[in-house]
């Protein structure tokens, strides 16, 4: 008899995912979610069927440059798979973008956005990062107050019309490099006309199939460093659909994410227009920023849940050693441990989500609370760098569920590990982003926020077994609000040093706040204790070796459900006695 491995299968990628279904649950109200749900199951549908199969058909496609037409003209033409054909039409028709913007459901709008593009993302071969350039575009062009540029591109890239959609690119990363922007050498120069031209080379493009661009230059004469860049906007292509003085050099040969068609581009007399003033560049581009690293993290947590789904499935087939592997004790509890990081994960990027929401509610000036902005500020740098460096583990665990199928080309599988290495690096670099997280709190002040935030989770938790874990999460910060004071008074080098280490454990910290607080709200109204159960392993650090209850492992590896009995908690509880003083049990 031949050997036969059964390939894993998606289903409804909506209907079959527990975690996004109870926090939706728990967040929106009814009426809310019941208007959006159908369009969420439609969009799952794809996700889990058209789109899977039509990714998998379309695997060995890339896109392709061609530089030059036969009869020797230059044109520079990029051509798309056919799974971003696809993923531009549904994302025009979806509202990936305009459901942001057109603020149906004023602050829960975010969060309906948000689950779309997490549906969305892991079936689209990363067309996300197109979108979430041109959220962040159409954000970067409120915020200015450039009415004419508004008028110019908003409709556009707002619109629910395939046939009118745009996107845009944002042209930062030069030969010097991304993330010290301060290096940047491309001008802007006007001509006798007094109009804008920009003369320069970018080393890392990945809008270039886009119609618009934002771009960083330094207008000639400007000073050095960073206050010398203005912003600049760019339409990619004249009427006639030929670039206008731009010159693709190559297409990058990456590691993943190789459906993107990122590009090496030269301007040389590109036309542009500031987007607001002629300096403070980079201080103009921070919508920008802000709104990409939510989708990184939305991303990150999107490609975790969907590399859990495919090993789920496999699991549930796949016979060894006289059971199917699902019902191996060891993978449950290896496996288990990724689903408990991705469920904090996910809870610390929706929040995110959540909070862009607040600051954004009513019409597009910032009118929340200065907490909640102060609070936006620093969780999204901590929710980026902690998903996108928990995206790689879990991927990298998934991948080995599979054995040696897992390391083969066609299976598709190896591209889900390939694509997350980039979560880490688009949008700051963790270690730019630990920078940016020290920055954020010392602008404020220190930890207060964060500590608000966490009380008010807090007081939503009432099982013992969580409220000594919430307990746990609380006493980390206090352990990292004593590192801060201590590395300020030892100086920038020590300060420097740990800011990763710091970052990370906010990060782990915040996961299990909002964790705890949806476990509470699911033993509550869900009868299931699987949260609580993730919540477990997430927050037990490396240096134990946690032994929790078969049923809970099982059920959280094979996402049954998992009812609260009192014997369940109870035992939870037991190991959990060491955190039942609130006492750090690791540190920095």
């Amino acid at each position: 008899m031949p050997f036969l491995q059964s390939p894993p299968a998606l289903g409804n990628q909506y209907d079959d995912d527990r975690v996004l279904r109870s926090y939706l649950r728990r967040v929106l109200p009814d009426a809310v979610l019941n208007e959006i749900e159908e369009e969420l199951q439609n969009l799952g549908a794809l996700a889990g069927g058209k789109l899977y199969a039509l990714q998998q058909a379309d695997r060995l496609n890339e896109p392709t440059l061609t530089n030059w037409s036969p009869w020797g003209e230059r044109i520079d033409t990029v051509a798309v798979t056919r799974v971003w054909e696809e993923a531009e039409r549904l994302a025009a028709e979806y509202g990936l973008i305009a459901t942001a913007y057109e603020q149906k459901h004023e602050h829960y709008s975010r969060i309906h956005q948000f689950a779309l593009a997490y549906l969305f993302a892991p079936a689209t071969d990363f067309y996300s990062c197109s979108l979430a350039m041109t959220d962040g575009a159409a954000r970067t062009l409120l915020a200015s107050g450039n009415n004419t540029l508004l008028l110019d591109a908003l409709p556009q890239l707002t619109t629910r019309n395939p046939d009118y959609f745009w996107t845009s690119g944002q042209w930062m990363t030069e030969r010097v490099g991304g993330s010290d922007v301060s290096q940047i050498e491309t001008i802007a120069r006007q001509d006798e006309k007094g109009d804008w031209r920009l003369y320069g080379q970018k080393w890392f493009v990945s809008g270039i199939t886009s119609q618009i661009a934002l771009v960083l230059a330094r207008p000639e004469g400007n000073p050095e460093k960073s206050k010398g860049l203005a912003l600049f906007y760019v339409v990619l292509r004249d009427n006639e659909g030929r670039l206008q003085n731009i010159r693709i050099e190559r297409l990058k040969d990456k590691l993943g994410t190789r459906k993107i068609p990122t590009a090496e581009v030269v301007m040389d007399g590109t036309p542009a227009r500031p987007v607001h003033g002629l300096r403070d560049g980079v201080r103009a581009l921070v919508p920008m920023l802000t709104i990409a690293r939510v989708w990184n993290a939305i991303t990150a947590v999107a490609l975790m849940r969907r590399g859990l789904a495919l090993a789920r499935s496999y699991a549930h087939k796949r016979n060894v050693f006289g059971k199917t592997l699902d019902q191996q004790a060891l993978h449950a509890d290896t496996f288990a441990q990724q689903q408990a990081t991705y469920e904090g994960a996910f809870h610390l990027a929706f929040r995110v989500a959540e909070l862009l929401g607040e600051t954004e509610a009513g019409d597009f000036t910032v009118r929340a609370s200065t907490e909640k902005n102060t609070l936006l500020r620093i969780l999204t740098s901590i929710a980026k760098l902690t998903t996108g460096k928990q995206a790689v583990g879990v991927l990298s665990e998934v991948i080995e569920v599979f054995g040696g199928a897992g390391y083969v080309e066609d299976t598709g599988l190896p591209a889900l590990l390939r694509d997350a290495q980039v979560l880490p690096i688009w949008e700051g670099t963790t270690n730019v982003l630990a920078l940016d997280t020290l920055r954020a709190i010392d602008e404020v002040g220190g930890l207060d926020v964060l500590r608000a935030e966490m009380e008010r989770c807090a007081q939503t938790v009432s099982e013992p077994v969580l409220s000594a874990m919430m307990q746990h999460a609380q006493s980390m910060l206090e352990q990292a609000d004593e590192w801060l004071v201590r590395a300020h008074i030892q100086g920038r080098a020590v300060l420097e040093s740990g800011a990763r280490r710091f970052a990370l454990a906010l990060g782990r910290a915040l996961e299990q706040t909002y964790l705890a607080c949806h476990a509470q709200w699911v033993i509550d109204n869900e009868n299931d204790a699987r949260p609580a159960a993730a919540l477990r392993l997430l927050a037990d650090d490396s240096e134990h070796f946690p032994i929790i209850p078969l049923d809970a492992t099982l059920a959280l590896a094979n996402d049954t459900p998992l009812l609260p009995k009192q014997a369940t908690l109870e035992a939870l509880h037991e190991l959990s006695t060491s955190w039942g003083d609130g006492a750090p049990r690791s540190g920095l």
